[in-house]
C-alpha cells in the first residue's frame, strides 16, 4: 500500500512508519517541517503541511490514511490550549476527511486516532465501544474528532477510530513522564489510587494500527489491553518492576494545584475492554501489566 500519515513524528508515528517500510509499503507524511521528518523517518516522502488545509495533490496515489496529528493534551489547560486541543482535532480531521472524499480514486480506509477520553469519568463501570460518551472537555473533543472522521463513510470509505488508552513507552507519553519519579522511589497512589487506568503496550498499539489498515474493521475500536488496573496497582507494579518503593500518596487537591484542569485525566476512572478487537480475533501480546512493563523496562 501507499500510506499517508499525519503526526508521524510523535510518539507512535516513527515506529509505525518503520513497520510499514519494513513490510514494503510506501509512506508519505504530512509535516510542518518536512526536512526534519525525512531525516528522522528515513525513506519517506514528506510534504509540507500547515494545518488544517492539506497541500495540493496530497491524496494522489494514496491507498490508506493514518491520522495521528493533534495538539498535545498534557500540560496546564489554559483557554488557549484547550482551543488548540479541540480545533487541531476537529478542523484537522475535517480537512483530512474532505480531501479523502474529493480524491479520485479515493483511499480505501482512514484510520484515525481517538482516545479513551471519549468515555469521561465512569467509576467502576465496564466500558466497551458501544458505551455512551462522557460529558467533560476531552469527551466533547473525542466526539467531535470521531464525527469528522466518520464523514468519510458517506463517500464509501472505511473508517476506524482507535480509542487509544495509556500508551506504555519509556520514550515518552505517560510512562515516560512517570519514570524519573518512580525510579527515585517517589511514586504511589494518586488521590487514593482507586481510579481505573486502561493501558496498552506500544507494540500492541502498533499491531492494532496495522490490523485496522489491513482488515475489514470499521467504527470505533478500543486500543487498550484486556486487563485494566487501578492507578494504585499500576504504581505498585511499576515499583516492583523497577525494584523501588511506591507508597508515597498524592492527594487530589495537590494534583489539582499542580496541574490545573488537566489533573482530571489522572483522577478520572475508565475501566475499558477492547471488545471490538478481541471479537475480531485480535490477539494481544501483552494482556497483563507486569509482563508489559518488564518487556519495556527490563
Amino acid at each position: 500500500m501507499h500510506v499517508l500519515i499525519t503526526g508521524a513524528t510523535g510518539l507512535v508515528g516513527p515506529r509505525l512508519v518503520t513497520l510499514l517500510l519494513e513490510r514494503g509499503d510506501a509512506v508519505t507524511v504530512l509535516s510542518r517541517n518536512p526536512d526534519a521528518a525525512r531525516r528522522r523517518l528515513g525513506d519517506v516522502t514528506a510534504l509540507a503541511w500547515d494545518p488544517p488545509s492539506l497541500p495540493d495533490g496530497a491524496m494522489e496515489g494514496i491507498d490508506a490514511v493514518v491520522h495521528l496529528a493533534g495538539e498535545s493534551v498534557p500540560g496546564r489547560w489554559t483557554t488557549a490550549k484547550k482551543a488548540r486541543i479541540h480545533d487541531s482535532r476537529e478542523l484537522g480531521t475535517r480537512a483530512i476527511a474532505q480531501a479523502i472524499a474529493a480524491a479520485d480514486p479515493r483511499p480505501a480506509v482512514l484510520v484515525s486516532a481517538s482516545a479513551i477520553g471519549w468515555y469521561g469519568d465512569r467509576g467502576d463501570d465496564v466500558l466497551v465501544e458501544d458505551s455512551g460518551p462522557g460529558h467533560d472537555f476531552l469527551a466533547s473533543v473525542c466526539q467531535a474528532w470521531e464525527a469528522e472522521a466518520a464523514a468519510v463513510e458517506e463517500a464509501g470509505v472505511r473508517r476506524v477510530s482507535l480509542r487509544i488508552g495509556l500508551v506504555l513507552d519509556p520514550a515518552g507519553g505517560a510512562l515516560g513522564e512517570m519514570l524519573p519519579t518512580a525510579r527515585l522511589g517517589l511514586s504511589g497512589p494518586l488521590a487514593g489510587g482507586k481510579q481505573w487506568w486502561s493501558w496498552i503496550h506500544r507494540d500492541d498499539l502498533l499491531a492494532l494500527f496495522l490490523a485496522a489498515l489491513d482488515g475489514d474493521w470499521s467504527g470505533p475500536v478500543n486500543a487498550t489491553a484486556p486487563t485494566p488496573v487501578t492507578q494504585g496497582d499500576f504504581a505498585r507494579t511499576l515499583g516492583a518492576v523497577l525494584k523501588r518503593p511506591a507508597f508515597l500518596p498524592a492527594p487530589a487537591f495537590a494534583l489539582k494545584l499542580a496541574l490545573g484542569e488537566f489533573s482530571t485525566e489522572i483522577l478520572t476512572s475508565k475501566k475499558i475492554l477492547p471488545k471490538a478487537a478481541t471479537d475480531a480475533g485480535f490477539t494481544f501480546r501483552f494482556e497483563t501489566l507486569e509482563p508489559a512493563l518488564r518487556d519495556l523496562l527490563g
